[in-house]
């Protein structure tokens, strides 16, 4: 932004006006006459009641400039009231009406500066790319520039690390070349700025030299209106079609505009003269500038009530310079008034912004407290022991919050600024560092977990067809607890290999669930049968003869299990039938084992898969037992050598090592029968 500070001493003096109409405006001449009459004379300034009392701000707030006031026709102000503003009005400096840099100078602020420093090269040429194509060239400067420096970093992280390990493999550093694709692409885009830039501050300098010529033909139409002999009313609207075209004819060299500006003034003020013949007009043109004017000064004290005070400083020049340059001056008897009142606003967002600046160090102390404590937090974070997923999805949040903090924290003291930006670049780069070897390791645990998954599914599908039911849904279950037991897979191919399995399981269930819908039929008929077939088996009679019934009983349980499944929530049924049998075989004067090996093979009719493993381990364990105890009675036996075969004791140690042996061959002749299952 090109500023420049306002110098009015002498303008207002008769002999500075007497001497421009002299030398006919020689703009050259005119600038250093005035110069050397102002240090020469050592004029006093006094504020300005009118069009001179322009302020503006330079971003330098040690140069201050006094500001004139004046009249139309004399210099009407006072000491006091002189030293109530100058204090106010000094402090603000004059800025060109147009920046001669950009006309647009505040949407330079509103391209956001990004934290350049957690993006990826690649991300870096991206963002280059998108400003140099989009934005202004001359608003980008801060943001190509921070770009650069964080990509030159980056850059030549990678090229040391790999010129390092081109070293340890033996290479010759004489040897060594690297370069990336993305460096090419970052070339191509910073020149594409750097023209762009060098091609605008050429046409800049050509567009400024343009309107100053414009400017200055405008101020030669204005003269030539008061030599016009025609009705005031058309030398009027001519008079404000110039105006207006003054106000649009854009920037000029910043050498030249202070010069040209008092002129064009002085030749407005003249032409305000010459309208004293026609006092209607000059009388609405002062009302129109008073309701103006009026409106700036609301606006002011807005910004009085503002609390940043750097940006309500900033909008006060803009605020000045409306009222210097693009309203024009009210009627006498309201111009000290409405200057006075604008002074006093302008007094109070001075002293605002001065009692800013005393206490600036201070606050900047502050700020370095807070981020200290910003990167002390981050530091904390980057040391931290996390080991799962979420934990560190929760803590990049945590610090992105930190980051933002930090940055709205505002300016530390300027000494320790570069200093308290390494630091929080470092802790900064701990955290990423700790970050991306978490995340790299488990880039690792999950391609292992994405090979147990595959072999999943391809287990799955190999048993998806299959119709052993009672074999095959044990296994597919468990596939499916397996897989709910493995960890995350890369999420680019997540929900593929998902739906595949998925897909798998669902296949083979819905077979097996529509087997069972169509079994439930039968089910229902061999039911209705076995409850026909119970009603006969209770009213069933044992003929006498042992052996027959015994065939009988067999042929009966065989027809019974011949019969078929039944519903699950009825085969208290079969319990039933079981009673029955059992009652029979009560009757039947026939060896215990017997008995209890055809009632324990009907009994297996009912046993699924689980149920038959669980029993063979059962009648195992129950063999294992009687053998121990066999075993002990026969050790206890040898206690007894010496006494007689009638001892009581003898005779129930016997009784009982029979038993048990009875007892142990019934459960081997059960293990047998599951064996034949």
């Amino acid at each position: 932004m090109l500023l420049v500070s306002w110098d009015f001493k002498a303008y207002d003096e008769p002999k500075h006006l007497k001497m421009l109409e002299e030398k006919d405006d020689n703009l050259q001449n005119a600038d250093g006459n005035l110069e050397k009459q102002s240090a020469t004379e050592n004029t006093n300034p006094v504020a300005d009641t009118e069009n001179n009392h322009s302020t503006a701000v330079d971003t330098d707030i040690s140069n201050t400039q006094s500001v004139n006031q004046t009249s139309d026709d004399e210099v009407e102000d006072s000491e006091q009231t002189k030293e109530e503003h100058k204090d106010a009005v000094n402090e603000v400096h004059e800025s060109v009406a147009e920046d001669a840099e950009d006309e647009s100078a505040n949407e330079r602020h509103e391209i956001p500066l990004l934290d350049y420093h957690s993006m990826s090269m690649e991300a870096l040429v991206d963002e280059l790319e998108k400003l140099v194509k989009n934005e202004k060239v001359q608003a980008i400067r801060e943001h190509v520039e921070g770009i650069k420096s964080e990509f030159k970093e980056k850059y030549n992280e990678v090229l040391e690390q790999r010129k390092e390990e081109f070293l340890a493999d033996g290479g010759n550093s004489i040897d060594f070349q690297f370069s990336l694709p993305v460096k090419g692409r970052f070339n191509v885009m910073y020149n594409e700025y750097r023209s762009k830039r060098s091609e605008y501050y050429k046409n800049l300098e050509k567009d400024l030299n343009a309107n100053l010529d414009r400017r200055l033909a405008l101020i030669e139409e204005l003269k030539g209106l008061l030599n016009i002999e025609e009705n005031i009313n058309t030398t009027y609207k001519q008079f404000k079609q110039i105006q207006e075209a003054w106000r649009n004819a854009g920037a000029i060299p910043k050498a030249q505009y202070n010069n040209v500006w008092r002129t064009y003034h002085h030749h407005v003020e003249r032409f305000y003269d010459f309208l004293h013949l026609n006092r209607d007009l000059r009388d609405l043109d002062f009302k129109r500038n008073y309701e103006e004017k009026q409106k700036i000064v609301a606006r002011a004290k807005e910004l009085a009530n503002e609390e940043n005070v750097i940006h309500a400083f900033r909008e006060l020049q803009n605020l000045h310079r409306l009222w210097k340059e693009d309203v024009g001056p009210v009627a006498k008897e309201l111009r000290e008034d409405i200057w006075n009142e604008f002074s006093e606003v302008t007094k109070i967002i001075h002293d605002k912004r001065q009692e800013y600046f005393k206490n600036i160090d201070q606050i900047y102390e502050q700020n370095l407290v807070v981020k200290e404590e910003i990167i002390a937090k981050i530091k904390d974070i980057a040391t931290g022991n996390f080991k799962v997923h979420n934990q560190w999805q929760n803590k990049i949040k945590d610090v992105e919050k930190l980051r933002e903090a930090f940055f709205n924290a505002g300016k530390v003291p300027l000494k320790v600024n570069e200093e308290t930006w390494a630091k929080f670049k470092q802790a900064v780069r701990e955290f990423n560092a700790n970050k991306n070897a978490f995340y790299k390791s488990l880039k690792k645990e999950q391609q292992e977990n994405l090979a147990k998954k595959l072999a999943l599914i391809e287990l799955a599908e190999s048993l998806k067809d299959s119709e052993d039911w009672n074999d095959v849904t044990p296994k597919m279950k468990k596939v499916q607890s397996d897989w709910k037991k493995i960890g995350h897979v890369p999420k680019k191919i997540s929900d593929k290999i998902w739906k595949q399995f998925k897909d798998a399981c669902n296949h083979y269930f819905d077979r097996l669930h529509a087997q069972k819908n169509a079994a439930s039929a039968e089910e229902k008929v061999a039911l209705e049968k076995k409850e026909a077939f119970l009603e006969t088996m209770l009213s069933y009679t044992l003929s006498g003869d042992a052996e027959k019934d015994i065939e009988n009983i067999k042929e009966k349980i065989a027809d019974w299990k011949a019969i078929g499944r039944v519903p699950y929530n009825k085969k208290n049924i079969d319990t039933k039938f079981n009673k029955v049998i059992d009652d029979l075989f009560k009757q039947l004067n026939i060896d215990k084992q017997e008995s209890e090996l055809i009632k324990y093979s009907n009994r297996l009719e009912n046993l699924d898969e689980s149920k038959i493993n669980s029993e063979r381990i059962f009648i195992r364990r129950k063999i294992d037992e009687i053998s121990g105890e066999i075993r002990q009675l026969e050790n206890n036996l040898q206690f007894f050598s010496d006494a007689s075969a009638d001892n009581p004791m003898i005779k129930k140690v016997h009784q009982d090592i029979k038993r048990q042996k009875r007892a142990l061959d019934t459960w081997k002749a059960k293990l047998n029968q599951l064996r034949s299952l």
